[in-house]
């Protein structure tokens, strides 16, 4: 069995170097900068996403629009959420969440798409919940060991993508507007 075995004198020696850094101590494994680039394509994303969660929660009108809009504030809300978790992480990082709305959609995994109907409103919320639940995948993978509470973090974040995706197929299918694939 592998024992765990770390030399604690010189672990706490080196926590008093370059206290500066906060959390980020030499066993942080990852490319910082690049860590930070990506938290702030995902930022980006979950931004974009609030914003056209907000506008279809706003502009969702027909028979199944009460139900459909609901489910858009809460997605919206989540969107939020996220948001601020990733935020918050890049300040742990050391890095500044880039907020300026200038350039956002660029730097943004996923599009900004309203649709004209429920129907068009619904597909591209779908779509881009399958961007993010695709690309966050990719940066868990390729997270993996070398910063484990990032990775943790976009972990929690696509559970709740999927199952966003999974909310959004399902309307579909209930107001009987889901592809025959």
């Amino acid at each position: 069995m592998n024992t765990f075995k770390a030399d604690i004198q010189e672990i706490r020696r080196r926590a008093r170097e370059h206290m500066d850094e906060g959390p980020v101590t030499e066993s942080y494994l990852a490319d910082r900068k690049k860590v930070l680039e990506v938290l702030n394509e995902v930022l980006a994303t979950e931004l974009v996403c609030t914003l056209r969660y907000r506008n279809h929660y706003y502009m969702a009108q027909g028979i199944h629009s009460e139900s459909v809009a609901a489910e858009f504030l809460e997605h919206a809300r989540e969107e939020e959420r996220h948001a601020d978790m990733v935020a918050k992480r890049i300040t742990e990082l050391n890095g500044k969440p880039n907020f300026d709305p200038e350039g956002l959609e660029t730097r943004s995994h996923a599009e900004y798409q309203t649709g004209d109907s429920l129907d068009e409103m619904i597909r591209e919320d779908l779509v881009a919940e399958r961007i993010a639940v695709a690309t966050y995948s990719e940066i868990v993978r390729w997270l993996a060991d070398e910063d484990p509470t990032t990775r943790r973090m976009i972990e929690e974040i696509l559970a709740k993508e999927e199952e966003h995706a999974d909310d959004l197929a399902k309307l579909l299918v209930q107001m009987g507007k889901a592809d025959a694939h």
